[in-house]
């Protein structure tokens, strides 16, 4: 029982901090900034990843939950009370910041700015960059070395700042699920429940190809 609560203290850390940004830099008009949003997702990911990584892994995503299974390197078996965990501690914190900021009309929900299709692109993408760097510096069950923290800390940092205002950078089923069923704000959900997963599996599909595993 200690990883998975573990894995809902870790996902109601990262729903809490990163779309507690997004809520915040809403209600105070702009404060936080979408710089200090990004920033804040990149160290509350390293934060958790240095904190729980060797009990949970810390994955605190559905899609990246998945992915592990898929390469074999996490049981399947784990996979279903993984998931309940992230979403117990995602929407946990979702209901906590409701109650704090009731002010917010999106609560951090993430929307494309743009295309639907142009963002469920880019999502597949930046999902694929995370699983790709997260594949080469982690486990499925436990963060492997110093640096990975830093590593997966710094690639999600980097999407978020650069396709954050196009997408919101989700790359997290359950980052955009909570917030969307709490806040009402279901119109584009399908991009952020499908886009992650597949680039996740193609991040796995690729990452065997180069590291000649069959």
């Amino acid at each position: 029982m200690r990883k998975y609560f573990a894995e809902g203290i870790g996902t109601f850390a990262l729903m809490f901090c990163g779309a507690g940004a997004v809520v915040i830099d809403e209600i105070t008009k702009g404060s936080v900034s979408h710089v200090g949003i990004a920033i804040t997702f990149g160290l509350i990911v390293m934060s958790m990843i240095y904190s729980i990584g060797d009990i949970s892994g810390a994955h605190m995503n559905p899609a990246v939950t998945l992915a592990f299974a898929i390469n074999k390197s996490f049981q399947w078996k784990e996979v279903m009370p993984y998931l309940v965990s992230q979403a117990i501690g995602a929407f946990a914190a979702m209901y906590i910041l409701k109650f704090l900021f009731p002010s917010s009309i999106v609560l951090g929900s993430t929307l494309p700015s743009g295309e639907a299709m142009q963002s469920f692109l880019l999502e597949i993408i930046l999902s694929f960059f995370l699983m790709f760097v997260i594949l080469n510096v982690a486990t499925g069950s436990k963060e492997q070395g110093m640096f990975a923290g830093l590593a997966i800390g710094s690639v999600v940092l980097l999407e978020a700042m650069f396709a954050g205002p196009i997408s919101g950078a989700s790359m997290n089923p359950i980052r955009s699920l909570a917030p969307a069923i709490v806040a009402g704000h279901s119109a584009y959900l399908w991009i952020y429940l499908s886009a992650p997963f597949i680039g996740t599996i193609l991040a796995v599909f690729f990452y065997r190809i180069i590291k000649n595993k069959s």
